[in-house]
């Protein structure tokens, strides 16, 4: 089957450019700028609860689920079901030759699904636009996605009306998917691409893909009803949801971060219970008192020692993190933590380099020796600096270039040249660079 997004025929856009200059006088506070006149009521509006939200005009989107949630988040949403109808409707062809990305998000504005074009998505996912990111418009401002969620309703974003400067070399057309009995917002199905995706027949199909989900949710639940035996509903108390976070990126004491349903809690912990709670995070199966001890202390009989920072190590977390248990035989908690490290290698997996590259702080437990951290420190920096050489590009590889971790990297710094115009102002600096290397 042919695809729906056949590019349109080329037109002159002088427009981008009156957009362009009016949105640049908008976020430096002219807001009577007479070529605000030009920019649609829809979008100037969305500008102006930007501004009002204090959102960055360069903000990367923040990450609102790591993969183990966005895992449960996708099984347990109501649009999972109809995902194959979204992408029959959408994409009928070889995903590969449509020449956009098609997402769909939760009614919070995170993306829950991002399929399509390969090399789209990639370009895309440079600015954060991957699954578990947060495309709100609280988050990232004026784009199709968010916007639709903030009127409920199907909306078209041209290019250079998204509020994020990031955002403005891509178009969409997002509408909003309801629930067919009560009218809530469930969540919202994005088309990103270029001219082909802001059409009126582009807009067409993105409504009658949303009524259509919505119709076939409503007949889903109408069998099961049918189907469905009375029984007599016992309600229990649901235990409370806790997320925990260890942070471990540039510094040496981490930060545990413990979330839950009424309250947030951060503390630091020490340097040894760091590397203990990261090698148990990064081993979730659980360890033995003798590998534990090993990747701890290295080699040596450190049996005693090791159980005598464990029961340390529970008193803490007893204090800052109740919710948490601390197993032994093998060694586990029994809380998911996730890592600061592991979002950035989740980020690289999506193919969010930028958004990855400024999540990184720097090293993993930059002073600690112990023989398990230095090896996952040396695999977090090899990965980002595989991906980044593989697939990113210019800016991202010139921001990396300037981080502790590529600072002496003579491989990166010669990509970054020989990606760089031949009269641009930063190829002195890179060659002084390497000269110095080369002394």
């Amino acid at each position: 089957m042919s695809s729906p997004w056949s590019p349109p025929r080329p037109t002159a856009d002088a427009s981008r450019s009156i957009i362009e200059r009016a949105h640049d006088e908008f976020v430096s506070g002219n807001a009577d700028d007479a070529r605000l006149r030009d920019v649609r009521g829809v979008v100037r509006d969305s500008w102006r609860r930007s501004i009002d939200g204090l959102v960055g005009v360069e903000a990367l989107p923040p990450l609102a689920l790591s993969a183990d949630l966005l895992l449960r988040h996708r099984t347990a949403h109501p649009l999972a079901g109809v995902m194959d109808m979204i992408r029959e409707l959408l994409i009928p062809g070889d995903p590969d030759d449509s020449g956009v990305a098609i997402a769909v998000g939760d009614a919070a504005g995170r993306l829950l699904w991002v399929e399509g074009d390969r090399r789209v998505r990639l370009l895309t996912a440079d600015m954060g636009f991957v699954p578990g990111a947060n495309w709100s418009e609280e988050a990232v401002g004026t784009s199709a996605p968010g916007t639709a969620l903030a009127l409920g309703r199907s909306v078209q974003i041209r290019g250079a009306e998204h509020f994020n400067r990031l955002v403005q070399p891509w178009s969409c057309t997002a509408a909003p998917v309801h629930d067919p009995q009560t009218r809530e917002v469930l969540g919202v199905i994005d088309i990103t691409g270029g001219e082909q995706v802001v059409t009126s027949q582009a807009r067409l199909l993105v409504d009658a893909t949303a009524r259509a989900v919505e119709g076939e949710l409503l007949l889903s639940r109408m069998r099961a009803e049918s189907g469905r035996r009375r029984a007599p509903v016992r309600r229990s108390r649901e235990p409370q949801h806790v997320q925990v976070a260890l942070r471990v990126l540039g510094r040496d004491r981490a930060q545990l971060e413990v979330t839950g349903d009424q309250d947030a809690r951060i503390a630091e912990v020490s340097a040894r219970h760091a590397e203990i709670l990261l090698m148990l995070a990064t081993h979730r199966q659980g360890l033995s008192a003798e590998r534990l001890g090993e990747l701890v202390y290295g080699d040596g009989d450190t049996a005693v020692t090791l159980r005598a920072e464990i029961v340390r190590l529970r008193k803490v977390l007893a204090r800052i993190a109740p919710a948490m248990t601390l197993e032994s035989r093998p060694y586990r908690v029994d809380t998911d933590v996730e890592t600061d490290a592991h979002r950035v290698l989740s980020l690289l997996d999506r193919g969010a380099h930028r958004v990855a590259l400024a999540a990184y702080r720097g090293d993993v437990l930059p002073e600690s020796v112990a023989p398990g951290v230095e090896q996952f420190r040396a695999s977090v920096r090899l990965a980002l600096r595989e991906a980044l050489l593989a697939e990113a590009s210019l800016d991202v590889l010139l921001a990396f270039a300037e981080t502790d971790a590529a600072a002496t990297d003579s491989e990166i710094l010669r990509l970054c040249l020989e990606m760089l115009p031949a009269r641009s102002p930063k190829r002195a600096g890179l060659v002084a660079r390497l000269e110095s290397l080369d002394d």
